[in-house]
């Protein structure tokens, strides 16, 4: 299963409910939105893994909706569009598109260029999201956010809270050793037992108040496992 998330910006129910269809199957997780406005609005709430977007939409065009995208990210951006025009697609590579495949096309080939698109940027070292519930932890910028209905809110982490939630988000349900996490997260000064307990209960008590879904919980002579709020 992948699990990266696929927003699909198109106002074509039937090809966009194709297009879920087929990427549900390869175990990804998609969204939607139906015009250029909302497809940027629940960009910036979801910050998706990849983004499958159409250029004749409503409200706002997609080679805007591209432009937009790029001025701030880094996201993948596969263009699927009625538009043959050379011009075009030579429009939207100039805006910094990944790919541009022209409709009518085969759901299957459009899966397998979201799967190579997302390998080229785990290869280069691109943006790498977490996900574990309400959480999103992106290794590359450094930030970790709560996803709510209205949208997703970055949380105020030190550096050493930074590093010991993204150790512990990669692997959650697993008990992480008190000097495990040590030797992971403070490879240059590393910290005293209390002092990393100091920063777990900080990091706990932060996740609770963001509504993250997740808790930290103390395995007593171990050290401390990330697990669902009610798991």
């Amino acid at each position: 299963m992948h699990n990266q998330l696929i927003l699909i910006v198109e106002d074509n129910w039937e090809i966009r409910e194709m297009i879920e269809t087929y990427l549900s199957r390869e175990g990804f997780r998609t969204d939607y939105a139906s015009d250029g406005t909302l497809g940027l609005a629940h960009f910036q709430m979801l910050k998706p893994d990849l983004v499958v977007l159409d250029i004749g939409l409503p409200r706002q065009d997609g080679f805007d909706v591209l432009a937009e995208i790029r001025r701030r990210y880094d996201t993948p951006v596969i263009v699927v569009t009625a538009r043959d025009d050379p011009v075009d697609e030579l429009q939207g590579f100039r805006l910094g598109a990944d790919d541009y495949i022209i409709k009518p096309f085969h759901p299957g080939v459009l899966v397998e260029r979201v799967k190579a698109v997302l390998g080229r940027y785990r290869n280069r070292g691109a943006s790498r999201i977490i996900r574990f519930e309400n959480l999103a932890v992106d290794l590359n910028a450094h930030a970790a956010y709560v996803n709510h209905p209205t949208g997703a809110t970055e949380m105020a982490l030190t550096d050493s809270e930074f590093k010991l939630l993204a150790r512990m988000a990669e692997f959650p349900g697993r008990v992480h050793r008190r000097a495990e996490l040590i030797d992971a997260c403070f490879t240059e000064s590393p910290p005293l037992e209390p002092t990393i307990n100091t920063h777990i209960a900080n990091l706990r008590r932060k996740l609770s108040n963001a509504g993250a879904g997740v808790c930290l919980r103390s395995i007593r002579g171990y050290g401390y496992r990330l697990d669902k709020e009610n798991g």
